[in-house]
């Protein structure tokens, strides 16, 4: 999708793919296959390359500082990536910058679980949120534990060979989102914020703007993932997760510094999408308008279901709503995995709602009328 975006622009990019079946490397003309965990094939690959982006976080850091050694600009730079790539790393800093966070401490043990839960100043009580802090997404890398018990018995978070983060269990209202994006040269621009609703632990569902947000509180979103983005030397984009709890408080849950799913709305429901955006901030060209084009936007996932052949729920959900927008990635369909999404737009909450959820769930095979 930030391949399409650099289109009417001539950008011409390169790809380091895992295999020759992901997604852009349908796409995308210059393909090189390989394993982004190889420095020597990130060197190969970064030979030519203006600059370097991601569309996801997981390359080493040490081999993204080796490559600004090499004279190859990184956006965003390893030192800001990290912060996305660690969960550890990004609590910390947060918490010296003064964001609101859940509370949390990186823990050695099922022992130091319990510590943390009962016993440490402040114990925040069970249950507890047990995060891996490299290498977890979309639920992966997470446990809930619920009582000294269960933490005594729990051994899985310990042998994936990266510190562990424990956190309270925050108990919040909604999962909201603020989307930003800023350029090498400090220009900065905020999409309205989002309410995310995740379904087991996937994004199901976004719209934009979150419903119902008091509007001292989303501009204090607003402004929270502006100083995220400034406070980390942030180029491209930063999509900041935040939880909303009943007494009127945001705090953050995760950060993502790439088009992230949360922004997927701005596909066609902005003036200027996420992608267009990261794509100028990575290019260092001025940043277009993030504003709406229409009073609701809803995106909803799709994801693997029961119906592989996409080509008839095409005639049906075009058919039935034509102002419907299908985005689909070329990814074979497995069962719960994001294959695509759609977006409606409108006048009328309860009705563009209905009309993402619709399509949705036809294209997965949940309905069939």
């Amino acid at each position: 999708m930030t391949h399409e975006a650099g289109i009417p622009l001539g950008i011409r990019f390169r790809l380091l793919s895992d295999t020759p079946r992901d997604a852009a490397a349908q796409v995308v003309n210059d393909v090189v296959v390989g394993d982004y965990r190889d420095l020597d094939t990130l060197r190969a690959f970064a030979r030519g390359c203006d600059v370097i982006t991601f569309d996801h976080e997981h390359v080493p850091t040490e081999h993204l500082r080796a490559l600004e050694a090499d004279g190859v600009p990184v956006r965003p730079g390893p030192g800001a990536l990290v912060h996305a790539q660690d969960k550890g790393v990004m609590r910390a800093r947060l918490t010296a910058l003064g964001i609101p966070c859940p509370r949390h401490r990186v823990v050695a043990d099922p022992a130091d679980v319990r510590r943390f839960a009962e016993d440490d100043e402040g114990a925040v009580g069970f249950p507890v949120v047990l995060k891996t802090t490299r290498g977890g997404y979309d639920g992966k890398g997470v446990w809930v534990i619920r009582s000294a018990a269960e933490a005594a018995s729990t051994t899985a978070p310990f042998l994936a060979g990266v510190p562990v983060l424990a956190e309270e269990k925050v108990d919040f209202t909604r999962e909201l989102a603020a989307n930003v994006v800023r350029s090498p040269h400090g220009q900065a621009v905020a999409y309205p914020v989002v309410e995310s609703i995740q379904v087991d632990g996937v994004c199901d569902t976004v719209i934009a703007p979150a419903p119902g947000l008091p509007h001292d509180l989303s501009v204090a979103a607003q402004r929270l993932a502006l100083t995220i983005a400034r406070e980390l030397d942030v180029t491209g984009h930063l999509a900041v997760e935040l939880f909303e709890t009943a007494d009127g408080r945001v705090l953050v849950n995760e950060l993502a510094m790439r088009p992230h799913n949360s922004g997927h709305w701005t596909q066609d429901g902005a003036v200027t999408s996420q992608f267009a955006n990261h794509l100028r901030a990575v290019l260092d060209l001025p940043l277009g308008d993030p504003r709406p084009r229409a009073p609701w936007t809803v995106m909803a996932n799709v994801l693997g279901g029961d119906a592989p052949d996409m080509y008839q729920g095409y005639l049906h959900c075009m058919a039935r709503d034509p102002r419907l927008k299908i985005h689909m990635y070329g990814k074979d369909v497995k069962p719960g995995r994001k294959v695509g999404h759609v977006t409606t737009f409108g006048e009328d909450l309860a009705e563009v709602r209905d009309r993402a959820r619709h399509a949705a769930d036809y294209l997965r095979g949940i309905i069939d009328e």
